[in-house]
């Protein structure tokens, strides 16, 4: 009997964490200043106003308001809070 595992089994086995990106906060839904509004890698959605973006491309209010996404030209999405 062999002490080692055959080369197939020893090398998979590997797997990473789900990073739960995705939009957090929808179209027309309320968000308190800070509030994480989309997780993403790269910039598929830009910041609009009241809205920023952190370290790792994720969009976050910077006041108190209503979240609205919008199209900007042909290619670009851009989200906004805006205040109540």
């Amino acid at each position: 009997m062999a002490h080692k595992k055959g080369m197939g089994s020893s090398k998979n086995g590997r797997d990473s964490n789900a990073k739960r990106l995705g939009v957090k906060v929808s179209d027309g839904q309320s968000i308190l200043s800070g509030g994480i509004i989309l997780k993403q890698r790269g910039t598929k959605v830009h910041p609009g106003v009241n809205v920023k973006r952190a370290n790792d491309d994720s969009l976050f209010a910077t006041n108190d308001g209503i979240v609205k996404f919008a199209n900007k030209g042909k290619k670009r999405k851009i989200v906004s809070v805006i205040p109540n």
